[in-house]
Order: structure tokens, then C-alpha cells, then sequence
């Protein structure tokens, strides 16, 4: 397969994958996912994981109100950047890959009325679940735009903190990716990363397997 052919080919992977993960909240159906059992699928932000159990240990309960804790139980993260963003009153933030927006809300409070908090996803069923928490939560200071982390739908410069979840190693361009968050960046500008890493150069075939690329694994 040439590049461009892998590119299109995990995304389109990812994007099927997570979106039906968001279909089956967007009409408050049940999970039913036949790879939860699987010992051999364990990502923390695959889904068909445990999310209650990781939403309790990534985030201070004490943070999340009614609205944020329901939201929580939807998470696909594998941390908690929020709590490594030192976030100021009046900064504008920037999440890659922002899911059903868990920390898009939590920023918001963070950098108050006088901030803005985008959430840029490229899956329009986790978009349209992230709206309707929007509409839950009742914020005024977040929005949801539709875009690739290689392609980011921001003015050049006009962020002062870049977060992420667990997105990043869905990239299939990462040093375009990087090169994308850096370009949206103030000078001073601050990028606060919370993902998985090989310990180990992972060979051909786990790097060519799709279901571990949509598992956060062949990409990290």
C-alpha cells in the first residue's frame, strides 16, 4: 500500500470505529461490544474498555459537576491534560481530537467567560454527541469544528494551549500533526500531550493492523 493509501485507510477505520462508539450514546442506546472480553484488546482508549473505572482514575471527582460526570463515563482518554495545562483565565485552548469533550468543558471553566475552548474532532457522530453535551452542559465558551489534526480547521497563531487526549497516536501523519498544533500556536504557546508510547520498536505486521491502530496501539 503507498502512503496515501494507508493514510485514507486508517481514518477511515478510525472514524467508523469511534463513531459507532458515539451512535450508540447519541440514541442512548446500551454498549454492546463483543471485543470487551478480548484479554487481547486492552487500549485504554479502545472502545469497549472499562470508562467508568478510567474517567474515576484520571479525574478529580471534585471537578466535574452533574453534566461533566455523565460525560465522563464517556471517555476514550488515556489521561488527564487538563490537570497539566496550567490554564489561565482569558486563554484560548485548542483540543485535538476531542471526542464527546470531556476536557473541552473542563477547560472552559478553567479559562473562564473572557476564554475559548475548540474541540476539533473529524467524526461527525462524536461531533454531533459532543454538541448535545454541549447542550447539557450549558457552556457559551466552547465549539466544535470538523477537521484532521494534519489539517487543522485554526488561524495560525491565535492558541495558547494546545491539549490532547489519546488522539495523537491515531494520526497517520504525526509530523504533519505536530507541524499543524505548533503552526496554530502563540509564540509562547504551550502543547500539553497526554498519549501512549512503544517501549519498543513494534514490528511490520502490528504497525499494518488496523483493529490495534483504531486501539491506540500501532500508531502510539
Amino acid at each position: 500500500m503507498n502512503h496515501d493509501t494507508t493514510s485514507d485507510e486508517i481514518r477511515e477505520a478510525v472514524r467508523e470505529r469511534y463513531g459507532n462508539f458515539a451512535k450508540s450514546h447519541l440514541t442512548d442506546e446500551a454498549i454492546v461490544n463483543a471485543d470487551a472480553t478480548d484479554p487481547n484488546k486492552s487500549a485504554c482508549c479502545e472502545p469497549g474498555a472499562d470508562l467508568t473505572t478510567w474517567a474515576d482514575n484520571l479525574y478529580d471527582q471534585n471537578d466535574l459537576g452533574r453534566a461533566e460526570k455523565s460525560i465522563a463515563e464517556l471517555t476514550l482518554g488515556c489521561g488527564n491534560p487538563i490537570a497539566l495545562a496550567e490554564l489561565r483565565q482569558g486563554e484560548h485552548v485548542l483540543d485535538l481530537g476531542s471526542g464527546a469533550g470531556l476536557d473541552c468543558f473542563l477547560a472552559s471553566k478553567q479559562v473562564g467567560a473572557t476564554g475559548q475552548v475548540i474541540g476539533v474532532d473529524m467524526t461527525p457522530d462524536m461531533l454531533a454527541l459532543a454538541e448535545k453535551n454541549l447542550e447539557k452542559t450549558g457552556v457559551r465558551n466552547v465549539e466544535f469544528r470538523k477537521g484532521y489534526l494534519e489539517e487543522l480547521p485554526v488561524a495560525t497563531g491565535s492558541i495558547d494551549v494546545v491539549i490532547s487526549n489519546c488522539v495523537l497516536n491515531l494520526s497517520p501523519d504525526k509530523p504533519k500533526a505536530f507541524s499543524e498544533a505548533f503552526r496554530v500556536l502563540k509564540s509562547g504557546g504551550r502543547l500539553r500531550v497526554s498519549d501512549v508510547l512503544w517501549t519498543r520498536e513494534p514490528t511490520e505486521a502490528e504497525r499494518n493492523d488496523m483493529e490495534s491502530w483504531t486501539g491506540c496501539v500501532a500508531g502510539a
